[in-house]
């Protein structure tokens, strides 16, 4: 197992553009209500950074690891998505929210299906199924039915990144803790997106959704480090 001391030192100069991209946003604040290409730019900066600091690992390492590939796919559908929400009062909302739906199947597909993790699903399912109920009231039209998939959608991501999570252990690993924490954060996120667009005014509400997001974003990322065994190296360790 990898030490935390020891991830910092390897992965943490990576992420220097990252932190600096997201103050920048912070810093600059942008206002929501004049929507740019320039604001766009600031805004998807920090995940182009994501972007930079799984390809710095190699080609070759993301080929030899498919799930990090998928959540570096993940990763561009989640900028697209970033630069349409942008301009969801204009009406790409939906874009967004289909470009973020695509984000977290790939992501999903990346946690795996092992371990299966029943009972962690249940509840999930029980989470979303009252988060969709708080939600309902406010939904009309095409949203009653986009809301409650994309609900689903992230949900079973969250299911996907928590089932590997052990905090106890020689099986620990901090990638999939990074991957679960991750997974919670961006649901924080999303949620606080449609309490606020459908339901009511949330303080603070765009720093609440962008810190949660970026930093989901983040660990998402991070996980991909070492979190899954490369195609071949998985086969041989099943034939032995």
């Amino acid at each position: 197992m990898v030490s935390p001391v020891t991830v910092v030192k390897s992965e943490g100069p990576k992420l220097v553009p990252f932190f600096k991209a997201t103050c920048v946003y912070f810093v600059l604040w942008l206002p929501s209500s004049s929507p740019s290409w320039v604001s766009a730019l600031i805004k998807c900066l920090p995940i182009f950074c994501l972007w930079l600091f799984l390809l710095a690992h190699g080609l070759g390492f993301l080929q030899a690891h498919p799930s990090a590939t998928r959540i570096f796919v993940g990763l561009v559908f989640s900028a697209v998505g970033d630069a349409f929400l942008i301009w969801q009062d204009q009406g790409y909302f939906e874009h967004g929210l289909l470009m973020f739906a695509v984000t977290h199947m790939l992501y999903a597909s990346a946690f795996g299906m092992r371990p299966l993790a029943l009972r962690t699903g249940l509840v999930m399912a029980v989470l979303s199924g009252l988060c969709y109920a708080l939600l309902y009231p406010g939904l009309s039209g095409a949203f009653t039915y986009l809301v409650g998939v994309y609900v689903a959608i992230i949900s079973f991501m969250g299911w996907r990144a928590v089932a590997g999570l052990r905090l106890v252990g020689a099986a620990w690993r901090w990638t999939e803790l990074a991957a679960g924490s991750g997974a919670l954060l961006f649901i924080v996120s999303d949620m606080t997106i449609a309490l606020n667009k459908f339901c009511f005014p949330v303080p603070y509400s765009r720093a609440l959704i962008m810190s949660t997001y970026y930093a989901a974003q983040m660990l998402i990322a991070l996980s991909a480090v070492e979190s899954r065994e490369p195609v071949e190296a998985y086969g041989l360790s099943k034939t032995n």
